[in-house]
């Protein structure tokens, strides 16, 4: 027998082997499934081994469509929500939300590209967490369409040195100090105003910041692993942030002005306005005292 003829033998057994197997891995399943439903089987099987799933319809986005996020838990605990956080190319959070889970453990939720912090092109990672960092996942989608981000990044002065009690973020440095792990890296987000700062945390310890103004101009919040963190003190431009073992990234988070306030404010203040004359009409009470 030449080695033609064993190869193709060799073919045939291998095939014959693998239907055999599929055949009766079938009937062990259920007796009338088909392929489909031994697949759809084995998903399920696979999605209540992971603590968390999450997917996305499709990859690939412009900056005008709606990216539909589903996902699913292993096991539901009562009252826990799935808290969404988005990230995009620069490494700066575009948005965080929190999810109720349906009876099944599954979850869904719809993300309008066509926002102002979504205008960059390139690879948004979008971030599913359930409690923990250990029940946690994350899916990739592309934008494009928009405007790309290298011509708007500062690029880092590496010429700049800073002192042993300064990390270097985009070319400025930040005073800093760390206890129970070690910064690794920092970049300057300037279009949100905030500072992202990659650490490694061996155990429970404090990481304080004091950016200058030219660096950034007040502290409004503090993210921790993209989750938006209480256990911190803020004084002046000076924070401290007490994280867990086990910490990667700490984001602050600059104030900043936010344009529809005007709006709002407009509104609260004529609400409050027609309040005022609706109750002294009523109570027939004047605002100017008399005499």
């Amino acid at each position: 027998m030449n080695n033609r003829t064993s190869f193709a033998l060799l073919a045939v057994l291998t095939a014959v082997g693998t239907i055999t197997m599929s055949s009766a891995y079938a009937e062990e399943a259920c007796a009338d499934c088909t392929l489909e439903d031994v697949r759809a089987t084995a998903n399920e099987m696979l999605l209540n081994d992971i603590p968390v799933s999450v997917w996305t319809d499709k990859t690939e986005y412009s900056h005008s469509d709606m990216i539909m996020v589903e996902g699913q838990v292993a096991h539901m605990y009562s009252g826990n929500p799935v808290t969404i956080t988005v990230v995009s190319p620069l490494n700066s959070i575009v948005t965080i939300d929190q999810l109720s889970l349906n009876n099944d453990g599954t979850f869904e939720t719809t993300l309008n590209t066509a926002g102002a912090l979504w205008k960059y092109d390139g690879t948004y990672t979008i971030k599913a967490n359930y409690g923990s960092a250990e029940k946690s996942n994350s899916a990739k989608v592309t934008l494009s369409g928009g405007v790309a981000w290298e011509s708007n990044y500062s690029t880092p002065d590496t010429s700049k040195q800073c002192s042993a009690s300064e990390i270097s973020a985009s070319g400025h440095c930040v005073p800093f100090s760390i206890s129970g792990g070690e910064v690794t890296s920092a970049t300057l987000n300037t279009n949100d105003n905030s500072i992202i700062i990659n650490i490694n945390a061996n155990d429970d310890g404090t990481l304080t910041v004091t950016p200058s103004n030219s660096v950034q101009n007040g502290i409004f919040m503090v993210l921790v692993d993209g989750e938006e963190w209480d256990d911190v003190e803020i004084v002046a431009n000076k924070v401290t942030v007490m994280f867990p073992a086990g910490a990667e990234q700490v984001e602050i988070i600059g104030t900043f002005v936010i344009p529809e306030f005007g709006t709002i404010a407009a509104m609260i203040l004529a609400v409050a306005i027609i309040s005022i004359v609706a109750i002294s009409s009523k109570s027939r009470l004047s605002i100017m005292p008399r005499y």
